[in-house]
């Protein structure tokens, strides 16, 4: 069997079906065309991003400027430390020189950065375009968790997230999503042990360019994150979740659901007008038929909406029979939105119905909220829009 890093991806299955998975898309309405308001910046006058680049790319990439194949690896490795040109100290000063005339680096920029009383911090990166995208570091027992974004801005429409408003300017290319990893684990000073997809984006709209970020991150040559401590979050589009179980990468799946039926879910997330909630479930125990690993469903609790006990009933007999688990989800206000967070009882109440029918489920720790911690607000809030 291949490493799951290597670059020939001539026979790897999610490649091989991108006629299937554009295909399926289009059956559902969801093909849109990227708004690009300018072209990247750095990427001008030049045709490369080496941060989006395997150590096999990277060797060609310098073959063509006439330089040895060893120095692939020394460049991997300082990009993947996060560093600019100037701190390769053991590349010759004119290569140093060459490379930066005739590539980008392409990673993320941190410009702003909020820090939380419970210690989460915030962070807005800068693309080279201009374009501006968030994640956020967690710090907990078994390691620090960073969320990123994976599209700048989201087309989902969900009602009661910052990122859909506006909707998506572009996918982000793998080094940018890199480079977000690697800019915070440089502020923080510890390794990211787990890194989670689930800030701005849908992951399954950008599935090439995040397939190959999963690849690189965990590149035993760069930062070497196992990918069992990596989770993609989805609002359930089925074939991306086929062609991820396909890929052969060992993340764990995360959907999300934040309702039991149809009625509520399509009035809170415009994708299940045309993907119902029973293609949802049946992606998922897919999943973990291909893969062997659970499912993770997030579940966002809205007062008066998804909340009642007889919607967790309703839920766990969706959900029955699957390896899976579900989150539960303190909703974080949002101006724009009309809905408010459940209260402690009925949150309480729900976990208990859950759990009482054999559902296993947990509570989020809220973390954040008082920097903007959700998802889309700190964005809106440096693009001149109030939240």
């Amino acid at each position: 069997m291949r490493p799951f890093w290597v670059t020939d991806t001539t026979n790897v299955p999610v490649l091989g079906s991108r006629t299937r998975y554009i295909a399926s898309l289009q059956v559902y309405g969801l093909i849109y065309a990227t708004k690009r308001k300018r072209q990247l910046s750095d990427m001008k006058d030049k045709n490369l991003n080496l941060l989006d680049m395997f150590p096999e790319e990277l060797e060609k990439a310098l073959e063509s400027l006439g330089e040895k194949k060893f120095r692939a690896k020394q460049v991997f490795s300082w990009l993947h430390k996060g560093a600019d040109f100037d701190e390769m100290t053991n590349i010759p000063k004119a290569l140093r020189e060459t490379l930066q005339s005739e590539f980008a680096l392409g990673g993320s920029a941190i410009v702003k950065r909020r820090e939380s009383r419970d210690g989460t911090v915030k962070y807005l990166y800068e693309l080279g375009d201009g374009e501006r995208v968030e994640g956020v570091r967690m710090k907990y027992k078994h390691g620090v968790s960073l969320c990123i974004s994976t599209q700048a801005g989201c087309d989902m429409g969900c009602a009661f997230c910052a990122s859909a408003i506006g909707g998506c300017a572009r996918n982000l290319l793998p080094g940018e999503m890199l480079g977000e990893v690697l800019s915070a684990q440089r502020d923080c000073g510890e390794r990211i042990s787990n890194v989670v997809l689930m800030g701005s984006g849908e992951p399954m709209l950008n599935l090439e360019n995040v397939l190959k970020f999963l690849r690189l991150l965990s590149h035993p040559e760069g930062l070497n994150i196992s990918l069992r401590s990596v989770s993609v979050s989805t609002c359930g589009l089925p074939e991306g979740i086929a062609l991820l179980a396909d890929s052969g990468l060992p993340v764990t799946l995360a959907i999300s659901l934040h309702a039991p039926n149809d009625a509520i879910r399509q009035a809170l997330m415009p994708v299940a007008k045309r993907i119902p909630v029973d293609d949802v479930i049946k992606a998922a125990r897919g999943y973990v038929k291909t893969t062997g690993r659970r499912v993770i469903f997030e579940y966002a609790l809205i007062g008066g909406v998804n909340d009642e006990p007889e919607h967790a009933r309703e839920l766990a007999g969706r959900l029955r029979g699957i390896q899976c688990h579900v989150n539960l989800i303190p909703l974080n206000a949002l101006a724009e939105s009309k809905f408010t967070g459940s209260g402690p009882e009925r949150t309480a109440e729900f976990l208990k119905t859950l759990t009482d029918l054999h559902i296993s489920a947990t509570l989020r720790r809220s973390l954040g909220a008082d920097i903007d911690g959700a998802c889309g607000q700190l964005r809106r809030v440096y693009n001149g829009v109030q939240v």
